[in-house]
């Protein structure tokens, strides 16, 4: 077994591990990365990047049907293949990780391909050969794809994230298994890509994380669109004889040429050594984190991305690396992390944006709550936009302090909209600033008059 030693050792790769691996040796210091899979992670491969572009087109396709409501007659052809080469070349270059890998060596890392376990505190092995930290070990490995214990489900080769961004054609229909963002969100884009789809949710409405009236305007357009929703019921078995047949626990039968589950995600903890630094891999959560990413009662071990357990999102791992950096290198005025304002997008049409406390999270904090609500496609800038308005605005709001802890923009662009609201939330700025404000008019963020206005109803 060869020894070598860095500065820091970084095991995972995905978009945090790659950041804060990549800042560290571009500081100067030597890091070692280790990644068994690809350079990036999801996001680029099998996740934000291919399945946006996926949305994308299919949005469009609904643009064009919009015509026939506003502006004239169009006839839509969707063509798949246009997508999948697009993801393919420009998205994933194949599936080959190179140009990250390339990028990571340029900044002074050091890169091995393999699984990285530890052995102990500053040890990690990969296969015959040891590495030691001197500052301390990142650990990055993110959350793998989560297959339920449904009798018959894995036998039948479902469909996770990692099968669905390859595919070259859509299937004449579909099941997905999971009401969450990434399975509505390809649930509505197979579906204006002509596939008829059925989504099984075991939950009483989709969207579940979110606001209720959220869920119940998602569910209207996508149910408008053609989409069956099935809520309330789970899945008791799965069996694939030619086509695919779900049924469900009333005993009803559902069937497609293909199954997608989306049923959520799986914390990457076993088998990465975490019994040899005091932690324990069966419990869940396996590590908590602290406010500079450290792991609780490890000394030298930071936790970065979906496994920290503070938001499975892209921007919330760099968003960790970089206060791990800070953290790592002794900065003078290093960043502390701050999880009340985690904002997160749903990509449906409408969009789905949210931050901080849903109305719900706030009442079980024992918060002084007060809501405003207002339907977007009554403002100014919703009339005018006709076909595809459908959205909403809720604020959710701290009485007792005046400002908002919460904030949901659903409608055309709502990711956007929820710019104001995000910072809003993170600055803690007073409901009585955001009434005073210059709002241009017509837009989408102008309609926050109506939900400010809703709070004093």
């Amino acid at each position: 077994m060869s020894t070598r030693e860095f500065d820091v050792i970084v095991i995972g790769m995905g978009p945090g591990g790659e950041d804060v691996a990549g800042q560290l040796a571009a500081a100067g210091l030597e890091v070692l990365g280790i990644e068994s899979h690809l350079v990036g992670g999801e996001c680029p491969y099998y996740g934000c990047i291919p399945s946006k572009m996926i949305i994308r087109a299919a949005d469009l396709l609904q643009e064009a049907r919009r015509v026939n409501e506003m502006a004239g007659t169009a006839v839509v052809t969707p063509n798949y293949s246009i997508v999948a080469d697009r993801i393919r070349d420009e998205a994933t270059d194949d599936w080959n990780d190179q140009v990250a890998v390339d990028r990571f060596v340029g900044t002074g890392g050091t890169f091995v391909r393999g699984r990285g376990r530890l052995d102990g505190p500053g040890r990690v092995v990969v296969g015959d050969d040891l590495y030691t930290a001197r500052r301390g070990v990142v650990i990055a490995t993110g959350t793998s794809p989560a297959i339920p214990p449904i009798p018959g489900l894995a036998e039948s080769n479902p469909w996770t994230n990692r099968e669905v961004f390859k595919i070259r054609e859509v299937p004449a229909s579909l099941i997905v298994l999971g009401g969450g963002a990434i399975g509505l969100e390809l649930a509505q884009a197979f579906s204006r890509f002509g596939s008829k789809v059925t989504v099984v949710e075991a939950l009483d409405r989709i969207l579940a994380p979110e606001e209720p009236e959220s869920s119940e305007l998602l569910t209207t357009v996508l149910r408008a669109e053609g989409i069956e929703i099935r809520t309330g019921q789970a899945a008791s078995s799965v069996s694939r004889n030619g086509l695919v047949t779900v049924t469900l626990a009333d005993g009803s039968e559902i069937r497609a040429d293909e199954i997608l589950v989306a049923a959520g995600r799986t914390p990457n903890v076993r088998g990465i050594g975490l019994d040899t630094i005091g932690l324990d891999e069966t419990a869940r959560p396996s590590f908590t984190v602290d406010q500079r990413m450290r792991v609780n009662g490890v000394d030298g071990v930071w936790a970065v991305g979906d496994i920290a357990g503070k938001g499975a999102f892209t921007h919330m791992a760099v968003y960790q690396a970089a206060i791990a950096f800070d953290d790592i290198t002794g900065a003078a005025s290093p960043r502390l992390s701050e999880d009340h304002a985690v904002s997160r997008v749903t990509f449906t049409d409408p969009e789905v944006g949210s931050v901080g406390m849903t109305e719900a999270q706030a009442r079980a904090a024992g918060l002084n709550v007060r809501v405003g609500l207002a339907n977007s496609a009554t403002s100014s800038r919703g009339w005018l936009h006709g076909a595809g308005n459908e959205g909403l605005m809720k604020l959710v709001t701290d009485a007792d302090k005046g400002v908002l802890v919460g904030a949901t923009s659903v409608g055309p662009r709502g990711g956007e909209v929820l710019s104001m609201f995000n910072l809003a939330v993170h600055a803690r700025v007073p409901i009585a600033t955001l009434r005073s404000m210059i709002y241009a008019y017509p837009t989408f963020y102008r309609g926050a008059l109506d939900a400010l206005a809703d709070l004093e109803a």
